[in-house]
């Protein structure tokens, strides 16, 4: 078998105006999806999505007439990819999707079959009030949901600690919240002063008052002495390493006690496979593994292979922020969106790969030329 076209096909995400003002006043590129497909010589086809794959025709050639198996080999060509500023992580994901229509089985299994569901949390993907984000709240626990993720801006962390307080005003103590500050790493021109040590400290006491599980990213990634700080004097659970350049990254954070929780994107960080070494080397270490899902429904279902085979968890981010990010949106260019169960997980698909069904009208419809 061999690969004998990869096709990558951008397309515009149908969000609202709003909603794109409220994440980022100057919206880009990152709120497109792009669908890659690998096809192969015996008719099997695989695909995967996440980030933007600008650029990747020039590098085609490296993979086309190779054994789509030989997984190992081709992430080791994307690593030498990424070195030269390009991360083309969904690449991996249609191969593994192709491993696994091979076998037979979901990818998961492949990654070791620890579950075949988990726990979500509903990820908040904007600041907003503290009164919109108590409807929020609880309008999230009438969807089935037991714990959520508020974003608290650096630019304003007052606003964001109200917000934390508001929701755990109206969920009491039954709801798991967490919160981040996005402080590991920035948007294209973002060039502002992170909030140091002290004033993440005082935040970090706050929500331990409150009784937040975990604060992620609230450091940049470079500051492991201080995120240590955080976790062993303020008692406070770490989160991050969602968007890391390499492994050796996020093992030398563990190694650092800088992290309770890894996070790395399958699609966006550095690929399944060794998203599988992190999440391993973690759990091993007693740490967990909720990696970042915040490109839609097929990079959803690629981290949740990868979480579901090694075991992570207890909880799986689910990107959700009515009205402007639902399930129907995030999943636009799958027949049928990933929702969660009534008791707040989300089941694994059975098929083999990763279980995804596109609807290929939707990706004619918002292709962009």
């Amino acid at each position: 078998m061999r690969i004998t076209a990869i096709d990558v096909e951008p397309m515009r995400l149908p969000l609202d105006p709003p909603f794109l003002a409220a994440w980022d006043p100057v919206p880009r590129r990152h709120f497109d999806a792009t669908l890659v497909r690998i096809r192969t010589s015996e008719g099997i086809t695989g695909y995967g999505s996440g980030d933007a794959m600008d650029g990747f025709a020039g590098y085609a050639d490296l993979f086309i007439g190779t054994d789509p198996l030989r997984i190992a080999r081709h992430v080791a060509v994307l690593d030498t990819i990424a070195f030269h500023g390009r991360r083309y992580w969904p690449i991996e994901a249609a191969l593994w999707d192709i491993a696994g229509k091979v076998a037979g089985l979901p990818v998961a299994t492949l990654f070791g079959g620890a579950l075949d569901a988990i726990d979500c949390y509903a990820s908040f993907g904007r600041s907003a009030s503290p009164a919109e984000r108590a409807d929020a709240v609880v309008a999230a626990r009438e969807a089935g949901f037991r714990a959520v993720k508020i974003r608290i801006a650096r630019e304003d962390p007052a606003a964001g600690l109200a917000a934390v307080r508001a929701a755990r005003a109206v969920a009491g103590d039954e709801l798991v919240i967490m919160t981040d500050l996005n402080q590991w790493w920035r948007m294209p021109g973002d060039v502002g002063a992170a909030l140091d040590l002290a004033a993440v400290r005082r935040i970090a006491e706050e929500l331990t008052d409150l009784g937040v599980l975990w604060l992620e990213e609230p450091l940049p990634a470079a500051d492991l002495a201080g995120m240590r700080t955080l976790r062993e004097q303020v008692g406070i659970k770490v989160a991050g390493g969602e968007m890391a350049r390499s492994a050796g990254e996020l093992l030398g954070a563990l190694t650092a006690g800088a992290l309770d929780v890894v996070q790395p994107d399958a699609v966006l960080a550095f690929g399944m496979s060794r998203a599988r070494t992190v999440a391993e080397v973690a759990l091993l270490s007693g740490r967990w593994y909720t990696p970042h899902t915040w490109t839609n429904g097929l990079g959803l279902l690629a981290n949740f292979h990868v979480a579901a085979g090694v075991g992570g968890g207890p909880y799986l981010e689910y990107p959700y922020d009515p009205p402007g990010w639902t399930p129907q949106r995030r999943d636009f260019f799958l027949a049928e969106p990933l929702t969660i169960g009534a008791d707040g997980c989300l089941r694994l698909p059975q098929e083999p790969g990763l279980g995804a069904v596109i609807d290929t009208e939707a990706v004619a419809r918002l292709r962009l030329s």
